[in-house]
């Protein structure tokens, strides 16, 4: 179960990139910075795209496109390292990103999303009381995320994992949560809301190689070996133009998994 809340180490080469200045660009700036942050990040170029928006904030604090892009990239980050000081900067400037954001807009789907993204990120370096609090967190800014956009497969992939963990915690993990929170829920979490949740990802974003591995390790824990290796075949099946070292990873990871069972 807990393979679904570990990060995939990444080596990542930091480029330098040179921006100018806020001022030198003139009303416009903001409008030409976030096009180029937008075509950084698709280029996977993540650490100069997360300077653009940076250098945004820091002559506009409450720009909504780059609080939530800053979010989202420190996470990502901060998943990259293996130590957890330098996993928390990134996850705690996320989270700061974050509430900004959803200061600015509360009902839209990128902030709700980022909250719960950092907040996530949060609870996979807190100890087993911390991590229980900042996980019970979650639901709220994913129903909040999914109300404003139906469609957004990243929130409901975070909500499958959401309801896996919850659906498996232990009898002193209950008995903690219990106790935090005056009891659990009135619909307790089930595998099979977690796997709704995954296949509602894959519905809306099919090319995303991770939801497929999440929903796979979701039926090896169910020990349920036809559905596993159905989601794998899936999984392979879309032909992905796999472009980084995580979903490199993610791809031998598959493999590897359908070859033991097919073994």
């Amino acid at each position: 179960m807990r393979i679904l809340f570990k990060a995939i180490p990444i080596l990542f080469i930091m480029l330098g990139f040179l921006i100018r200045p806020l001022e030198v660009l003139g009303d416009s700036g903001h409008d030409v910075l976030l096009k180029k942050a937008y075509e950084l990040k698709e280029q996977y170029k993540e650490t100069e795209a997360l300077a653009v928006y940076e250098q945004i904030l820091a002559a506009d604090e409450l720009n909504y496109e780059a609080l939530c892009q800053a979010s989202l990239l420190h996470n990502l980050m901060g998943h990259r390292f293996t130590d957890d000081s330098r996993k928390l900067n990134h996850f705690s400037t996320a989270k700061s990103y974050a509430q900004r954001a959803y200061q600015v807009d509360s009902m839209d789907a990128r902030s709700n999303y980022a909250m719960a993204l950092s907040l996530a990120s949060l609870a996979t370096i807190s100890g087993p009381k911390q991590r229980l609090a900042t996980f019970s967190q979650l639901k709220p800014y994913l129903d909040g995320a999914l109300a404003a956009d139906f469609r957004h497969a990243d929130a409901w992939h975070l909500l499958g994992r959401w309801y896996f963990k919850m659906a498996n915690l232990n009898f002193a993990e209950i008995t903690a949560y219990k106790v935090m929170l005056g009891g659990m829920a009135d619909k307790p979490a089930t595998n099979k809301d977690a796997i709704y949740a995954m296949e509602m990802a894959i519905l809306h974003n099919p090319n995303n190689l991770r939801y497929y591995f999440d929903l796979a390790n979701i039926y090896q824990e169910m020990k349920n070996k036809e559905a596993c290796v159905y989601t794998l075949q899936r999984a392979m099946a879309q032909n992905l133009d796999l472009q980084t070292k995580e979903e490199l990873e993610l791809s031998r990871r598959c493999k590897i998994m359908l070859q033991e069972y097919q073994k």
